[in-house]
């Protein structure tokens, strides 16, 4: 399917934008830094830094945080997940599970550097559960894409 990167992108953007109750709001994942994780690893032509730095900036207007916070998030992800793609892609689940339970930690503390730099405070105990909640939702959004990409015809 040509188009599922794209709507998965999609709905990445509209689970971000999506309202939630306060009790759970704090275990909110960062959808679009695993989407773009994913598809930075399984297709990556599709999803380079400069799509990285759109999308960013999108997700940036979209959130109302500072303006290439996100972007230099996702483009440090981009890169790491470019560049050891192949690494990536031969580790076993348990592995690659904890490489992006770093990559979503590394990511947090970038946001929460810029936020101190900005001078917004927002309270270390508040950065943590998105990571565990993002580390426990690769396996799903793994197994659920990875899926689809092994009834699909090969492409050579």
């Amino acid at each position: 399917m040509r188009f599922a990167p794209f709507l998965s992108l999609f709905a990445a953007f509209l689970l971000a934008a999506l309202p939630m109750p306060s009790s759970i709001v704090a275990f909110k994942p960062d959808w679009v830094a695993l989407t773009m994780i994913y598809w930075t690893l399984t297709a990556p032509p599709a999803f380079g830094l400069v799509s990285a730095l759109v999308i960013g900036l999108a997700l940036d207007t979209l959130t109302g945080s500072l303006l290439g916070q996100h972007a230099l998030g996702l483009l440090l992800l981009v890169y790491v997940c470019g560049r050891f793609r192949l690494r990536l892609r031969a580790f076993p689940v348990v592995q690659s599970t904890l490489v992006v339970a770093a990559l979503l930690a590394v990511n947090e503390f970038l946001l929460l550097w810029i936020d101190g730099i900005a001078g917004r405070t927002v309270p270390i105990g508040e950065r943590w559960p998105p990571i565990a909640s993002g580390t426990l939702l690769w396996l799903v959004v793994w197994s659920t894409f990875d899926r689809g990409r092994e009834h699909a015809p090969a492409r050579l």
